[in-house]
């Protein structure tokens, strides 16, 4: 089940041409309430004609429109009169389509950058004109010359044309990002164009998606079961809740112990499923089976697989002795989407493989039911906070799937699953202790494969290395590592390394992301 708002929305499509940030666009929109989607961007217009969205958004991407391989649409869509915002790549497409000059930039833009605006009507309306601004670059192309009938609206030191629009087509272009936060008002830019532009309905809340989301539940589900695998993270909770809100006695989460949990965390989730909910949960331990079809394995997508491969085998086992069970709850995010397969059809690159997308047989015998899959982990929050769930459930730091299988670089073992769960546990412990849980994304511990000399007491030592990651972000497509305060910092390595036995040596790990992945694996 994918989700889909009812006709009476008013909708925003963003055509994707494989840009890292087509999906936080997505999301701009919709906390504006206005309802967007994505499709690729080889989606007919036919198609697109049915859809009768407000408006369209070209994304960026990683191809040059000089180039044979580049990704088009058709040509048709500018003379449809509704509004097209076009985003980086998109600005060139649009250039290059409607008979303007793209050329290779002699010096490529990447990162911040300042723009001029030129003009402040619409787009750019309720900014100051001739005034820089901060904004996020990423090309390697320029525009040369415009088409007939566009105008400069913004411009950059590099870029004497950062920003386009053909005002009576309603054609408008960035060279830059909007929709990141080092883009300074970019928010507004997208809703000058939503609200100003395209006339757009702020008429979408969470509570029509939860309204939405169950009805269509209800609908494929029928008279049938569904069974889900919770972990007591916010995904999977919060979609235990909507689960069992849209189809009741018709859901049953179990709560599958792999032995690749965190300290204690197996007592923790039956607690809470036990005083916060009136949902029945079942728990089945099978540490010893994930851990055997682990041995050996060092490859990470190897892993994801397995842990994926072994999962649904133990959920078919746990279905067969459930009447009617026929469905598979899962909570896949759209992050977790993007970065394991070529979203929506489009030409995204594929970074990893995630175990709710990446690792399931192709001969599985339930069917998925994946209702957050269209959402980000803030907007999964603010629909937990909706569904009403503990505020302590809905703050905790993100988690991954395979569990402390993708923090243990190399083989999975019980000694040094054992060196991680403690080094987590000290992580956590401090960072709450000092106030900076709930000021980052996530913070956790990294078992490298690695041992190096050290000395403790009067005897030499060659012991493993942890690093730790921190890092801060909106939504998990990108991230910063987080500048902790050095007696932090101290107190961390010297409790891990006096704590956790077979471990002399703690490094952190100061990677943003791009270019890193906030996991290790």
């Amino acid at each position: 089940m994918v989700y889909s708002p009812k006709p009476q929305h008013d909708k925003i499509i963003i055509l994707d041409f494989g840009s890292q940030y087509t999906e936080l666009i997505a999301r701009r929109i919709r906390e504006l309430n206005v309802f967007c989607e994505i499709y690729p961007y080889y989606e007919s217009l036919e198609k697109i004609k049915k859809i009768n969205p407000k408006g369209i958004i070209l994304s960026g991407g990683p191809a040059s429109v000089r180039s044979q391989k580049a990704h088009l649409v058709d040509p048709q869509i500018f003379e449809w009169h509704v509004p097209i915002l076009g985003i980086c790549y998109g600005m060139q497409l649009v250039t290059h389509l409607l008979g303007g000059t793209v050329v290779a930039a002699l010096h490529r833009e990447y990162g911040k950058a300042s723009i001029r605006i030129l003009n402040t009507q619409d787009l750019f309306s309720n900014f100051e004109l001739d005034t820089d601004y901060g904004v996020w670059m990423s090309h390697g192309d320029r525009i040369e010359s415009l088409p007939s009938g566009f105008e400069t609206l913004a411009q950059s030191s590099n870029s004497p044309i950062a920003a386009i629009r053909h005002a009576a087509k309603k054609i408008y272009a960035l060279q830059f990002h909007p929709e990141v936060v080092h883009t300074f008002q970019g928010k507004e830019i997208l809703s000058n164009f939503v609200f100003k532009i395209c006339k757009a309905k702020a008429d979408w809340t969470m509570g029509f998606f939860i309204e939405e989301t169950v009805n269509q539940i209800q609908s494929q589900v029928g008279k049938d079961h569904v069974v889900m695998g919770v972990s007591g993270g916010v995904d999977s909770t919060v979609c235990a809740f909507l689960l069992a809100k849209a189809v009741g006695k018709q859901f049953t989460p179990i709560f599958i112990n792999n032995g690749l949990l965190r300290f204690e965390e197996a007592q923790r989730v039956q607690r809470l499923f036990e005083t916060t909910s009136e949902i029945q949960l079942q728990v089945i331990d099978a540490s010893a089976q994930f851990l055997n079809a682990l041995k050996g394995v060092v490859d990470p997508e190897v892993k994801r697989k397995t842990i994926g491969r072994v999962f649904i085998e133990v959920f078919e086992e746990v279905a067969k002795k459930i009447q009617n069970a026929k469905y598979l709850g899962q909570g896949t995010l759209y992050p977790d989407v993007i970065e394991s397969v070529s979203v929506h059809g489009g030409p995204s690159a594929t970074i990893k493989s995630h175990h709710n997308v990446g690792g399931l047989p192709e001969n599985m015998s339930l069917k998925l039911i994946e209702p957050l899959r269209t959402l980000f982990k803030d907007e999964v929050r603010l629909l937990g906070r909706t569904l009403g769930i503990a505020e302590e459930l809905i703050s905790r730091q993100p988690f991954p799937g395979p569990g402390l299988a993708v923090r243990i670089l190399g083989e999975i073992t019980p000694e040094r699953l054992e060196i991680v769960r403690k080094a987590d546990f000290i992580v956590i412990s401090e960072m709450k202790r000092a106030g900076y849980y709930h000021r980052v994304w996530q913070s956790f511990a990294v078992l490298i494969p690695v041992k190096t000399v050290g000395v403790m007491g009067d005897e030499r030592t060659y012991e493993h290395v942890v690093a730790l990651r921190t890092v801060t972000s909106e939504d998990g497509m990108t991230a910063d590592w987080v500048d902790l305060p050095h007696d932090l910092l101290s107190t961390i390595s010297n409790r891990i390394i006096n704590e956790v036995r077979g471990v002399n040596r703690v490094v952190y790990d100061i990677s943003s992301k791009p270019p890193a992945t906030i996991e290790w694996e």
